[in-house]
């Protein structure tokens, strides 16, 4: 997987106040939360020039006509957040998107940095720390609270080996790498052609992946699949 964007993350230390002064940014702000919507911007008052949009087709739309420089995406489930970003970034591969979410996940970092963000952060950060968000974005730097970071080292290793699952009476299995990041996007609630996407393999390939799985469980729909997999613990 290649990530070019993530240099160094952006941690809890604070950073100096304000943007450049040849620098005043186009943040997009989307959420359908109103309360969020209105304190992020009012924490960025006077430091960017804000748009907001309130549902996902109003945020793609906006990606679409470039009308931000940095995208904050903020919509339960996460995975319609991923799935936003996942479209910005198809058609603005240099937009800089952070997901925002209740709480933050390793797997829900993985999905949204393969879908093209370049920050992950719970939506419950101080309001008074978005300016400093924005600056380490502008900079090159990753939103990513510094607690995750390894997990980002990881992935960037490449294939993380197979996994190994005791399901009780079925016995153990293991997937290797690869079927695990599918099934991980399953869970997601990724279609195939999302997962794709994200893996940067063909549809036939994702089918055959999960084909592969089906097998080793002897399961039969998707949802079984994601069940069984969830209750599994590891060998």
């Amino acid at each position: 997987m290649s990530v070019p964007r993530l240099r160094l993350a952006f941690g809890e230390r604070p950073l100096s106040a304000g943007f450049p002064p040849d620098v005043r940014p186009r943040v997009l702000i989307a959420s359908e939360h109103e309360a969020t919507r209105t304190g992020i911007r009012l924490a960025l008052a006077g430091e960017a020039d804000c748009v907001e949009a309130d549902d996902p087709v109003g945020a793609v739309a906006a990606g679409q006509a470039g009308r931000a420089d940095v995208y904050l995406i903020d919509f339960d489930p996460p995975r319609r957040a991923i799935r936003t970003a996942a479209e910005i970034t198809s058609t603005a591969p240099d937009a800089l998107v952070v997901v925002l979410t209740r709480r933050v996940d390793d797997n829900e970092l993985l999905a949204a940095v393969r879908a093209g963000a370049t920050g992950y952060l719970a939506r419950t950060i101080a309001p008074d720390l978005f300016p400093h968000v924005i600056r380490s974005l502008l900079r090159g730097e990753a939103a990513i609270p510094r607690g995750l970071v390894r997990l980002i080292a990881q992935e960037l290793r490449g294939d993380p080996g197979p996994r190994r699952l005791d399901l009780g009476a079925r016995g153990r299995i293991e997937l290797t790498g690869r079927e695990s990041a599918v099934v991980e996007g399953l869970r997601q609630g990724l279609t195939t052609r999302e997962l794709a996407a994200l893996l940067g393999i063909s549809e036939v390939t994702v089918r055959r992946h999960v084909s592969a799985v089906h097998r080793k469980l002897g399961t039969a729909s998707r949802a079984e699949l994601v069940g069984l997999l969830a209750d599994g613990a590891p060998a």
